[in-house]
């Protein structure tokens, strides 16, 4: 399977951002990797080769990229407010730098958006805050609420980027053409944040499937067991 590896200069975050790219064409789906996780993460765990068969058809065009929580949420020797600024700062390259760019390099008006673990809290809350440009959103083993992460500092940056908090009032009528799989399992310690994001999105009449699997726990077997089921929905 063909793996490219890039750098993305981000002018919003002044650095380098690392990614590695599976295939030559087909729908780019955005990986976000687990908590303080690179780039190269989703290959050392063997969660890409689950996508083989996508990539090598051509149906689907992976980019695992790098994040930046240990300056951002997992910042511990930070000031809360610059925490979450540091975030701010991460969704700005996503929104503005880098999808665009793969929208151009693709074709394409919306791209596929996923991620394990604190990866799935990246990819949700980036396809809520701009569902215009995202058309598939996978998410695996995840949480969404990041208020325990900042100590009981809290802003509009902060309810901007919760969704359990910004979503209940958000009017968009792109949520409701986009595809959405809230994947988690049996024993997974994060399987209630995915009910209560389910009941959000419930009550506010937007399609998506609550997946659980009835084995495993918050681990690699499980979401490398649910990736190319999700990948099949494209």
């Amino acid at each position: 399977m063909q793996e490219d590896y890039r750098t993305w200069y981000s002018h919003h975050l002044g650095r380098d951002i690392e990614m590695s790219v599976y295939g030559n064409w087909g729908y780019p789906v955005v990986l976000f990797p687990t908590s303080m996780g690179n780039y190269y993460e989703y290959r050392n765990f063997g969660f890409t080769e689950t996508a083989r068969w996508f990539v090598e058809s051509g149906k689907v065009k992976l980019y695992c990229i790098g994040s930046i929580d240990k300056d951002s949420l997992y910042a511990k020797h930070l000031h809360p407010g610059t925490r979450i600024w540091n975030h701010v700062l991460y969704d700005k390259f996503l929104h503005e730098e880098l999808v665009p760019g793969i929208q151009r390099e693709c074709n394409v008006q919306k791209i596929g958006v996923g991620g394990a673990s604190f990866g799935g809290y990246h990819a949700l809350n980036f396809a809520f805050r701009h569902p215009e440009q995202v058309g598939h959103l996978f998410t695996m083993g995840a949480a969404f609420n990041i208020r325990s992460f900042l100590g009981g500092y809290y802003d509009d940056n902060v309810y901007y980027n919760n969704p359990p908090d910004f979503m209940p009032g958000a009017q968009n009528d792109e949520f409701h053409r986009m595809n959405i799989v809230l994947g988690t399992s049996a024993y997974d310690f994060c399987k209630g944040s995915n009910y209560q994001m389910s009941d959000i999105l419930n009550r506010k009449g937007i399609r998506h499937q609550l997946d659980v699997s009835p084995w495993g726990d918050h681990d690699w077997p499980v979401w490398k067991d649910q990736f190319p089921r999700y990948l099949s929905m494209i």
